[in-house]
């Protein structure tokens, strides 16, 4: 009997629901539970209860179990890998086996001839079986354990340039191990991936809602830090023979019927070449204002200021803020057939429908200001620039702005208040900067609490910040962590913003060049500035996040 038919039979699944996604299985070939459960008909740990009452098998929880080494050694880890199983117990004629798929049996005939054991199958959720084999066998241990066998500086020559659909039957080993890493990456919804070069390790450490953790790769990945580096550069395609220079590059790949571009920067450091990747979801170009958390009062008033037809309008905060997206969510808000709109980024991150982007090449002389001056002759309604990063770039939009175009850029301040001040610190008179900014929009990610494990407790004087208001029933979130967010108690992030709108007074203050002080307390006083500290407080009123997560991210 199928898993499908199992669902149906205990009512957890209609039967339009199994059509669905039946057929969506045949796209993307994954496995049925699997799209089930993506498309929200049933949950992953009901899937399992229903498995095990059905086949009558143990229910085990892989985080609370602790495995000898002796017993983990029974099984080689390539055939870890490939059935997605592993051993828990042993005896003298029986193995215990954890498994998510009890269906594959002649997988577990050849288990048994291999070991001369009778194997016995207990049940465990797969992302905790994922995330067991990855901490004891580690990220890509199959393959390791295959290259260990060969020539590590043979593995650098590899002939295989593609960069498109990732494989994981791919025959050469070192393109699956790269691709091992990538596709965990994508899995753990890491935002950059980080290969770090030591004088005796490699060090792999993926950003996962703001925050790097190890990926979990065994030490032996260090023999083939030269080939990992090699593989990265032809999917990029970088110069393999250059390691003295840093070196840029682009990787575009598609899993599960998503493209994902990966943004790749090589640096020679004393121990190696380091490489940063930053993984973009190209889904993301396709999301809304409303998409972004942003509260109604805010959302309102930032409405209204990107439809004017001419002015600055700015985007502030520190790298990986979220201040392109934003960019892009509120182009894809005005952008229509009777708007014409031109970007100029270093890099095009994301690629928007009905909007014309240019990419920043300084080895043709092709820089934002360059970029800039040749776009006005394209008769567009609105631009956006990357980031205005000099003197020349902010000249460039000041002019853009005063000569009746709508200018969408990005600014690093840690305020919104500090944007004027910063542009005047570049050269530009203040008179420019105070008749051409219209709003100032600054923002930060904060972690969100984990929806599956997330609880309510008292809330404590101690954690209560000078001047705000406590919940008005006393109350905040915090979480233990679960298998959902990976032990960290967050999962996923949502933008705390504050909006500055130039009003006249304010536009004195800059004139006279006001510090960020000044501008700060006045538009507080009118009404016209929401601060960072209080935004993310009422997060954590809300229940969204802890309190000692919003203090991290501002200085409350």
């Amino acid at each position: 009997m199928g898993i499908g038919t199992i669902l149906v039979e205990r009512g957890l699944i209609t039967e339009p629901e199994l059509d669905e996604a039946i057929r969506e299985q045949k796209r993307t070939g994954e496995r049925l539970d699997h799209v089930l459960v993506r498309l929200g008909h049933v949950a992953q740990d009901a899937v399992l209860e229903a498995i095990g009452r059905q086949l009558d098998m143990e229910i085990v929880d892989l985080a609370e179990m602790e495995v000898d080494d002796e017993t983990l050694r029974t099984l080689p880890s390539r055939l870890v890998f490939k059935q997605l199983c592993v051993p828990i117990s042993r005896t003298e004629t029986t193995l215990q086996i954890a498994t998510c798929d009890p269906f594959e049996l002649s997988a577990f005939d050849e288990l048994r001839l291999l070991t001369g054991l009778g194997v016995e199958l207990v049940l465990a959720d797969e992302r905790d079986l994922r995330k067991f084999i990855r901490s004891h066998y580690g990220v890509a241990g199959d393959t390791l354990d295959a290259l260990a066998t060969e020539d590590p500086a043979e593995a650098e020559h590899i002939l295989d340039a593609s960069g498109g659909e990732l494989d994981a039957d791919e025959e050469a080993s070192v393109i699956k191990l790269v691709n091992d890493l990538l596709l965990e990456a994508i899995r753990e919804r890491a935002t950059d991936i980080h290969i770090e070069p030591y004088e005796e390790e490699l060090t792999i450490r993926y950003r996962i809602d703001g925050v790097l953790s190890e990926a979990g790769v065994p030490a032996s990945v260090n023999r083939f830090r030269n080939a990992i580096v090699s593989r990265l550069k032809i999917m990029a395609g970088l110069n393999i023979a250059e390691k003295r220079k840093p070196q840029d590059g682009r990787i575009t790949l598609r899993h599960k019927g998503r493209e994902f571009d990966l943004r790749v920067s090589i640096i020679p450091m004393i121990a190696g070449e380091g490489v940063v990747l930053r993984v973009l979801d190209n889904s993301v170009a396709k999301l809304g204002l409303d998409d972004l958390g942003m509260p109604k009062p805010i959302m309102e008033r930032w409405d209204t200021v990107i439809t004017r037809p001419h002015g600055i309008l700015l985007v502030t905060g520190p790298t990986g803020s979220g201040k392109s997206t934003t960019l892009y969510a509120s182009l894809n808000r005005i952008v229509s057939e009777a708007v014409k709109a031109v970007t100029i980024e270093d890099p095009v991150e994301y690629h928007v429908e009905g909007v014309n982007q240019i990419q920043v090449n300084t080895a043709t002389d092709m820089t934002f200001a360059a970029g800039l001056r040749a776009i006005l002759r394209h008769d567009p309604d609105i631009i956006m620039i990357g980031e205005i990063r000099d003197l020349e770039t902010a000249e460039a939009a000041v002019q853009a702005s005063l000569t009746g175009h709508l200018v969408f850029s990005t600014l690093h301040t840690n305020d919104a208040a500090g944007a004027t001040t910063r542009l005047l610190d570049m050269g530009i008179e203040p008179f420019l900067v105070a008749s051409s900014v219209e709003a100032i929009l600054a923002q930060r990610l904060v972690r969100r609490v984990c929806e599956s494990c997330g609880r309510r407790r008292e809330m404590t004087a101690a954690e209560l910040p000078e001047g705000l208001e406590p919940p008005s029933d006393g109350m905040v979130v915090e979480a233990p962590g679960c298998r959902e967010c990976r032990r960290t108690g967050f999962r996923g992030r949502v933008g705390a913003f504050e909006l500055l709108r130039l009003t006249d007074s304010i536009r004195d203050l800059v004139v006279n060049r006001a510090d960020a002080t000044r501008i700060r307390k006045v538009a507080t006083a009118e009404g016209e500035l929401d601060l960072l500290r209080d935004a993310a407080w009422d997060l954590v009123r809300a229940g969204i996040t802890t309190p000692a997560e919003a203090m991290r991210v501002v200085r409350i």
